[in-house]
């Protein structure tokens, strides 16, 4: 900092605050110091600045994939909010093999020049009952139920279940067929449990579920199996590219959508994506979902409470396409 104080030509406080985004300096000086910084090729030490202000302005974020259409949505979500209040995201994934317990995920971040953990369950991982955080690093969990030593924030899977179910029977659709998602999902589990529990409180029929694996192929399968199913009117698939899958698979075996069988997906992932979408779905606040994990990290970290052992739901939103027949009608 001394030497790109005496190339610019100003003192070291003023080469501080350019180098911590400060609006105190004026233009032309701005640029004098970042073209000495430039020239000299110095860059900030983030230890040294940690030492002096008590934090690193750095937020690691753990997951287990980040090419997910959730968990990138999510992850965007994050690094925006981070940008707006001037942090860096550090992100680590949770290795295949080894210990795959939490606390050896958020040991293996504390590691790491980082100030809070914000974790992604979307799978389900070992020691998650009774996790406590440690001390001295605050720890978000984006999942489905409440912890109780943590923070909890995800989108309301068992509720957009029941909402979609719901919405199905008062087409006057008999039942609603599930096409879930892998078991090793805690998302896939509790908009199964969702469906089910629904169906039952109608008193409706419950039929056997189709398991996929979030991908259209496995919806392709289910929907070429349920088209000989001479009961099936509707299909609930816990997402979108199941869903469209599905729709494909219903054609092929000579049914129409939704004249024949209504669909509905979740999750919103296709539009934009394919032309002339009209699936209905539930859309996930992917984004929002991300941008509250770091609010909940960041305030833990400049010394606010946070509330544990509650979830904080994001709602989804109900988007109504032409892909469901009204069979009242």
């Amino acid at each position: 900092m001394q030497d790109v104080a005496r190339e610019a030509g100003v003192s070291p406080q003023t080469v501080s605050r350019v180098a911590n985004g400060s609006d105190a300096v004026r233009p032309d000086t701005r640029q004098r110091v970042e073209a000495a910084m430039e020239r000299l090729g110095y860059r900030p030490n983030y230890a040294a600045r940690a030492l002096k202000h008590g934090s690193f302005r750095n937020i690691g974020v753990v997951l287990f994939k980040m090419t997910t259409f959730g968990n990138s949505r999510i992850l965007d979500g994050i690094l925006k909010a981070a940008i707006a209040d001037s942090y860096s995201i550090t992100v680590q994934l949770i290795p295949p093999t080894g210990e795959r317990t939490l606390t050896a995920a958020v040991d293996r971040m504390k590691q790491q020049p980082v100030d809070g953990v914000i974790v992604l369950l979307e799978e389900r991982i070992a020691g998650f009952a009774g996790y406590r955080p440690p001390k001295d690093l605050p720890v978000v969990l984006i999942t489905e139920g409440a912890a109780d030593h943590c923070p909890t924030v995800d989108a309301d899977q068992y509720g957009c279940s029941t909402a979609i179910v719901d919405y199905l029977m008062s087409k006057g659709h008999r039942t609603v067929y599930h096409i879930a998602g892998p078991a090793s999902s805690r998302a896939a589990e509790s908009r199964a449990r969702g469906w089910r529990e629904a169906l039952e409180q109608l008193g409706a029929p419950v039929p056997d579920t189709y398991v996929g694996d979030w991908r259209a192929d496995s919806g392709y399968q289910a929907g070429m199996a349920l088209a000989h199913d001479p009961n099936c009117t509707a299909i609930y698939a816990a997402n979108d590219q199941m869903a469209y899958g599905a729709i494909q698979g219903l054609k092929a075996a000579g049914k129409r959508v939704p004249e024949d069988v209504s669909v509905v997906g979740v999750d919103d992932s296709l539009v934009h994506m394919v032309p002339r979408l009209d699936l209905t779905t539930m859309r996930m606040k992917f984004d929002e979902i991300g941008a509250t994990a770091f609010s909940m990290v960041r305030r833990q970290c400049e010394g606010e409470k946070v509330p544990t052992g509650t979830k904080t739901v994001i709602p989804a939103e109900f988007v109504e396409r032409g892909s469901v027949r009204d069979l009242n009608e």
